[in-house]
């Protein structure tokens, strides 16, 4: 599992563009700046939907109060899945990235096997805060919680980390 003081993993990832799925690079979408990235199992699940996510959302002004400039949230879904997501949760504030290989989620070491309920490899649930590529810091949550990847956990290592 990656850890703080890591830069962020080059993989693709991909986001819906106006023509479709468009490819980006995960450096690049997540490499300038102050960027927080949460990570779930999977859009449109239970925990994912009426805890995580909202929680970015609804928190929006205060990340950015605390110079974050890029929120994104990623999944092992593919675009299309990732686009209808952010429009049933009214998230476009939300850098959205669709990781439908769990390449990236591969890459940062974050991968869990959830076969046995018939959904494959997929994320688990974390948050990060990277500084310009580097991890600042990273709650991972054990189980189906969300504590330590939570808006307000992230908000309060904001604090921590100052500016």
């Amino acid at each position: 599992m990656i850890e703080t003081g890591a830069s962020i993993p080059s993989a693709t990832l991909y986001r819906m563009g106006e023509s479709g799925p468009e490819p980006v690079e995960s450096t690049r979408a997540l490499g300038s700046g102050r960027v927080v990235l949460f990570a779930v199992p999977g859009a449109f699940t239970p925990g994912c939907s009426n805890t995580h996510l909202p929680g970015f959302v609804t928190r929006e002004d205060d990340l950015r109060g605390r110079g974050v400039e890029t929120i994104a949230c990623t999944a092992v879904n593919d675009a299309f899945v990732m686009d209808a997501w952010q429009r049933d949760q009214n998230a476009q504030v939300l850098t959205m990235l669709a990781d439908g290989n769990a390449d990236f989620a591969g890459a940062m070491g974050m991968t869990f096997d959830a076969s046995g309920m018939g959904l494959g490899t997929r994320s688990k649930r974390y948050a990060l805060i990277a500084e310009d590529g580097v991890i600042q810091w990273l709650g991972v949550d054990a189980g189906g919680g969300v504590d330590k990847s939570s808006a307000e956990s992230v908000l309060s290592a904001l604090d921590e980390l100052g500016r």
